[in-house]
């Protein structure tokens, strides 16, 4: 085991509370925060808000094992899994060699489940705590899962402050009434550290005495045992064979059990003496027939631990320090909110768009530039600004004619306001009427992920039945070629690469042996062109998927044509024309 102040955990599962916790015992400590991520296949790229400090941050959400890369100092994984899948989980660890400790919190694990994992793990650096586990704590270093619950119990027993003193048990519970036994007779509680009840615990008493043993700041090991199993009488070897010199203050509970006439299973599985060398009492008196320091009861407990720090010398504080204090303060005035943004900040004495100054955006003279860090946060190169303007330009009129326009201007024609038409042209929108710019990138990059090619994308799509809404011109052909296309292939050629727009255009060479006007229109252009730039800055496929989701493509198209329509409303207020009607030879009236 390799604790350390750098030590940082992924959760697996979503606990926002086990992550406040974590964090918020961070901030106390004087750390930096612990929780790096969040395991969950099931919600890809969503980053949760929760406080550290005062301050909200954002913890994000993985989905692959090979993530877990840009995280170096990871080290602990805290598996909230329940019991029906937490074994895949534990297994998964140990295939990805990337963690040093795992905790698992599910209770009632199928005892085959954990003698599997036992076996596979013997090869495993890992080390496994498991099954029942309610994390571990490392006074002013790491809190690991929901260990001492409130921060007033972690308070009240000076956790946030190390001492010298180690403890062990079985039972959660009781680990944290043994750190207030601990913290009241002593300097205070060093490691803590709970194996778990379940029948087959991967983590037993005898490498967790190694450890505290092996760490010069701890000066006493307290260990609570129980009835059953013969663990404790191997530890009581070990500490006559010299291999554990430090004193120990231990306890076997359950001692009643011996007054009861009949045989008694209580709560944690193995808690039942089936010899005398299993019941408490006698795991007791062996304890202490090796010099280790048991009392006659637990209710003296706290005195042997008392007296033993008194012969050490270990100095009990007297409460927690001033700064924790402050500290403590802070965390009650903090205040969640209820709006989060990362692209502009009006705050200060300049607005800021994604940090940068909206006066070096004017210097720069570049709209494009600010739609890069407010859409995209990145700085766009000069080709990719050059691209996003000349979309613009090209999309932004169509004619009066298509439906948006006139739904542009009939509502205009009707005396509403510029606001009101140009939301009837977004009214429009459907699944007959948009969409093809963002349908274009999506099958065009979902192609490339899974190594289709051109004719085999083609066959799939025919197989499908579905309409390739980006190959295709109601006027234009491979003999009438449309300007605009012609005029982005030409900007293609400044592209540092272009696989996307090379392979939209194979497809294109397949078609047009069909019919000469299923060409590549201007939304596969800008689809495929747009995913060639994105590339080129490093975005991964995951990444390009999400904008895609989110509707990225089709906002250019928004932008672009929102200018047409605003033009034709303009243009209506100038012409100023009467309500619309529609005429009567423009309508077929059905008799019945």
């Amino acid at each position: 085991m390799k604790f350390s102040p750098k030590s940082e955990a992924i959760l697996h599962w979503t606990h926002l509370g086990i992550v406040q916790n974590m964090l918020d015992y961070d901030f106390l400590c004087g750390r930096e925060p612990s929780v790096r991520a969040v395991f969950s296949s099931q919600k890809t790229g969503k980053k949760y808000k929760i406080f550290f400090w005062d301050k909200e941050i954002f913890i994000p959400t993985i989905h692959s094992r090979d993530e877990v890369d840009q995280f170096p100092n990871v080290d602990t994984l805290i598996n909230l899994a329940s019991f029906r899948s937490c074994t895949a989980v534990n297994k998964s660890a140990i295939e990805s060699g990337k963690f040093e400790h795992v905790f698992t919190i599910a209770e009632w694990v199928a005892e085959r489940e954990t003698r599997e994992l036992i076996t596979l793990a013997k090869e495993s650096k890992t080390d496994f705590f498991w099954p029942a586990i309610v994390g571990a704590m490392l006074s002013g270093v790491f809190r690991i899962g929901h260990t001492w619950w409130s921060l007033d119990n972690i308070l009240a027993s000076w956790l946030c402050q190390p001492g010298s003193v180690g403890i062990v048990t079985k039972s959660w519970g009781m680990m944290n009434e043994l750190c207030r036994i601990v913290s009241k007779n002593s300097d205070g509680v060093h490691s803590a550290f709970q194996v778990g009840w379940d029948r087959f615990p991967m983590m037993s008493f005898l490498p967790l005495l190694e450890y505290l043993e092996e760490h010069e700041e701890i000066k006493i090991i307290v260990l609570l045992g129980e009835v059953g199993n013969r663990i404790e009488i191997e530890i009581a070897d070990m500490i006559a064979a010299g291999k554990i010199t430090k004193p120990v203050v231990a306890w076997c509970i359950w001692t009643s059990a011996e007054k009861l006439k009949t045989e008694v299973q209580f709560w944690h599985a193995w808690a039942k003496a089936n010899s005398d060398e299993e019941k408490a009492s006698y795991k007791n008196a062996y304890l202490k027939n090796v010099w280790a320091h048991v009392p006659e009861s637990f209710d003296d407990f706290w005195k042997l631990i008392a007296q033993v720090s008194f012969e050490l010398w270990l100095k009990k504080e007297d409460g927690v320090s001033e700064e924790i204090k402050s500290r403590c303060e802070v965390l009650k005035r903090r205040r969640k909110t209820n709006f989060s943004s990362s692209i502009s900040d009006e705050r200060w004495d300049e607005l800021l768009y994604n940090g940068i100054k909206i006066s070096d955006f004017v210097s720069q003279g570049s709209l494009m530039k600010v739609i890069g860090h407010l859409w995209l946060k990145k700085e766009l190169p000069d080709y990719a600004c050059k691209f996003l303007e000349t979309i613009f330009i090209l999309l932004a009129d169509h004619g009066p004619a298509v439906s948006w326009a006139t739904n542009t201007i009939v509502t205009a024609r009707a005396g509403k306001d510029v606001v009101s038409s140009l939301i009837s042209w977004l009214a429009t929108i459907g699944p007959r009427f948009w969409g093809a710019v963002t349908w274009a990138g999506k099958w065009l990059l979902d192609a490339t992920q899974r190594g289709l090619s051109p004719q085999e994308l083609v066959n799939e799509m025919k197989a499908k039945g579905v309409y390739i809404q980006w190959i295709w011109h109601k006027v234009k052909s491979i003999y009438n070629p449309d300007k605009r296309c012609e005029l982005m292939k030409e900007l293609a050629e400044n592209f540092p690469t272009r696989n996307y727009l090379d392979f939209a255009l194979q497809v294109e060479e397949l078609t047009t042996q069909k019919k000469p006007n299923l060409i590549l229109n201007v939304d596969g252009h800008i689809a495929a062109m747009m995913l060639d730039a994105l590339t080129d800055m490093w975005y991964t496929y995951e990444e390009m998927n999400s904008l895609i989701k989110a509707d990225f493509l089709n906002a250019l198209f928004v932008m672009a044509r929102s200018v047409w329509f605003i033009g034709h409303y303009l243009d209506q207020q100038r012409l100023n024309e009467g309500l619309y009607r529609t005429p009567w030879n423009d309508i077929l009236y059905l008799e019945e």
